[in-house]
């Protein structure tokens, strides 16, 4: 291997489940479609909200899908490109954000059908409807079981792949969406609720709204690099600071999955080369890339 393309290997930022991920969103974008297909056409057949509402969510879920599953893909195939001063590990984090928008406005889309069945009922073939929700749900149980992060990569871990992660939470949430289609189609079937189908979409609204909020919050912050951890900041602070050294800057942000990068400017009476200071951070989790400039302070000795 050259020096060039040892340089360039040492910029890769992937997640450690990489290609296991990629797999995984490709199988589960398939399972997805199909029940697109059976939801959508049986809340458009029944004349059901719910599971119109469950479908169009449906939808933007398997465009997420679709998109994590190409931001994979771009990712690993330019992953060494020397274009990419930090690598390719923020592309899920991109293409997370995109996804959490498109979110958003299904979930608007939903909620303006909604009401305007809650204020113009319409006639639903409960029994059918009831079925064709079971069999979403089912799906999605299946989906979100296929997408589970493992120990290292749960959505609530916020070091994990923000890609399997969010699609699992969008999942989870179908599932939900899914059992209140059902409750909101049995309240109509057996009750004489009308108004409980359309509420159903409006609570599936709200959820997918919630989730789009958590998702762009968590993308944007690595979009921007917000500091992702302030104990491990910390922790880098007092590895780094000794007698006779001051810490003049300190920067550190996310690069990718499980990686960040620690950029720091130290003043010291007696200055180490850099190497001495990044021994320092030795075990450390996730420090990828370590940069360090050594400054002299004011009648410290040259090296």
């Amino acid at each position: 291997m050259s020096s060039e393309d040892a340089f360039r290997a040492d910029r890769v930022y992937l997640g450690a489940d990489h290609a296991r991920n990629e797999r995984r969103t490709r199988i589960v974008a398939i399972i997805c479609a199909l029940s697109l297909v059976v939801q959508v056409g049986g809340g458009l057949i029944f004349n059901s909200m719910a599971l119109t509402a469950g479908g169009l969510h449906m939808a933007a879920h398997l465009a997420a899908l679709v998109t994590a599953t190409l931001a994979y893909v771009f990712a690993r195939r330019f992953a060494a490109d020397a274009r990419f001063s930090f690598g390719t590990g923020k592309v899920g984090y991109l293409a997370g954000f995109a996804n959490a928008v498109a979110l958003a406005f299904t979930a608007l889309l939903i909620a303006i059908e909604s009401i305007e069945r809650l204020i113009h009922p319409e006639a639903i073939e409960y029994g059918a409807a009831v079925w064709v929700g079971v069999f979403s749900l089912v799906v999605n149980l299946v989906s979100a079981l296929l997408l589970r992060p493992g120990q290292a990569g749960h959505a609530h871990d916020h070091d994990g792949d923000l890609n399997i992660g969010a699609a699992y939470l969008h999942l989870s949430a179908d599932v939900i969406v899914s059992t209140l289609a059902i409750a909101g189609l049995l309240a109509g079937r057996t009750l004489g609720w009308s108004w409980a189908d359309p509420a159903a979409g409006l609570l599936g609204a709200a959820l997918v709204t919630r989730f789009a909020w958590s998702l762009v919050r968590r993308a944007g912050a690595v979009l921007l690099d917000m500091n992702p951890s302030p104990e491990l900041t910390q922790e880098v602070r007092n590895r780094l600071t000794a007698p006779g050294e001051r810490l003049l800057d300190l920067h550190l942000w996310r690069l990718g999955p499980g990686h960040h990068a620690v950029l720091a400017v130290i003043e010291a009476a007696d200055p180490q080369p850099p190497q001495a200071y990044r021994a320092r951070l030795a075990g450390l989790p996730g420090l990828s890339h370590i940069t360090v400039e050594v400054r002299p302070s004011a009648g410290a000795p040259q090296r």
